[in-house]
């Protein structure tokens, strides 16, 4: 059927970890999030900044609205994308390596 080898499965995996925060988090593609929520960002009681998210709306723009703000949700919806675009848009690979190569990038940093 499909046939996927590990270098090319880490590199996947690195696309959508990365295509994903993209979506939800960078402010880059804040403007897809815009329409369906906003974050306030806010100080508790222990004097640390925490950020609140309010939906918009309801319905289905509320639904998502809720999905955007998920990061499990959206990485879903991203691994569902990036398998299909690999499979059957080959030339696709070099931009799926580009993500890979900044979502292990982030990785390190995050651990550093």
């Amino acid at each position: 059927m499909y046939s996927l080898n590990w270098i090319d499965l880490f590199i996947v995996i690195l696309a959508t970890f990365r295509l994903t925060h993209l979506i939800v988090f960078d402010k880059i593609t804040s403007f897809i999030r815009r329409p369906f929520f906003s974050v306030k960002i806010e100080e508790n009681e222990f004097g640390q900044l925490e950020e609140k998210i309010e939906m918009k709306g309801t319905g289905i723009r509320n639904l998502i609205g809720s999905l955007l703000s998920c990061f499990w949700c959206v990485g879903i919806w991203c691994s569902l994308f990036v398998l299909f675009i690999y499979f059957y848009v080959p030339i696709s690979f070099p931009f799926f390596l580009v993500l890979a190569v900044a979502g292990a990038a982030a990785v390190i940093e995050s651990k550093i």
